[in-house]
């Protein structure tokens, strides 16, 4: 419960507040949700299948954002933004679906 009050508090304050992102952060920050939703879909699923520790998701959450950020800085250092921000989003994208139908079958037993 405390999760889902969290999430509505956070929800109503971005509302509120209406928060802007810096120009400089704005090429990460689409990179940086899409590994912070894998890390999410992957704790749902460690929950499901009753192996969830939460120092492993808290270190999966960080490290995600940050390898998938460092990626992007690197595409950009080398002049291939684009290409690598896609892979990062592919990469992801296919571990976020794979946790997702792993949650699914676990939900429904489909």
């Amino acid at each position: 419960m405390i999760p889902v009050l969290a999430l509505v508090v956070g929800v109503v304050l971005g509302l509120v507040f209406g928060p802007t992102v810096p120009g400089w952060l704005e090429p990460y920050l689409p990179i940086a949700v899409v590994a912070a939703l894998d890390a999410v879909f992957g704790g749902v699923r460690a929950k499901l299948d009753g192996i969830f520790d939460d120092q492993q998701f808290v270190i999966s959450f960080i490290s995600n954002v940050l390898v998938a950020a460092l990626i992007v800085y690197l595409g950009d250092q080398l002049g291939v933004g684009g290409q690598l921000s896609t892979g990062v989003v592919v990469v992801l994208g296919v571990r976020i679906f794979g946790n997702v139908a792993a949650i699914r079958r676990h939900l429904f037993r489909a």
